[in-house]
């Protein structure tokens, strides 16, 4: 291969690896896999989530446990991530995203929910093992349906997740390995 193609082809490997990070981060969220979503952290990041009072750096394992205390109370999450953008300089890169988040919480047998929007900046570094998120940015731009149920969230602690729905289906803990060619 000549050397312009070796660059496009590492350019489009290394914009691959960065939009992967979105994957990591919502399933890590919604599935509750905490492992997977510490690995697409650098060790030490920053945090703007201004719009809930938390604008400061963190040791990625302290902030995976913030999110993980946050969430546990709710019975389910969705995040969605669209319209990537990759700006790669190097080393470095931003990542642009519009994001939506829906979040329930069951309570005396009913169902609340709280949704927003908003827009994602990542800067992301790579590492010895790969692209990683160092510094994170959410700019909330719209919200609907119960607007105090984090705090109601808060006041319950963990628990055990209800059944949602109207079948009474029960969110899995984890979502099965995907069958390979060879299954």
């Amino acid at each position: 291969m000549n050397g312009e193609i070796e660059a496009q082809l590492r350019s489009l490997e290394d914009r691959q690896a960065i939009a992967a990070l979105l994957n990591g981060y919502s399933y890590g969220i919604d599935l509750r896999d905490w492992s997977l979503y510490r690995s697409i952290f650098a060790d030490s990041i920053a945090a703007d989530f201004a719009w809930s009072g938390v604008n400061q750096s963190f040791d990625a394992d302290e902030w995976v446990a913030l999110v993980c205390s946050t969430l546990a109370p709710f019975d389910a999450t969705q995040h969605s991530m669209t319209n990537i953008d990759i700006d790669l300089n190097g080393d470095e890169a931003t990542l642009r995203c519009q994001m939506s988040a829906r979040h329930v919480l069951v309570l005396d047998g009913a169902e609340h929910h709280h949704m927003i929007g908003g827009h994602y900046v990542h800067d992301v570094v790579r590492t010895g093992t790969g692209w990683k998120i160092r510094r994170l940015c959410l700019t909330i731009t719209w919200e609907q349906g119960d607007v105090g149920l984090f705090e109601r969230a808060a006041a319950l602690g963990p628990r055990p997740r209800a059944s949602i729905g109207e079948q009474g289906m029960v969110l899995p803990p984890e979502i099965p390995s995907r069958p390979t060619q060879e299954q």
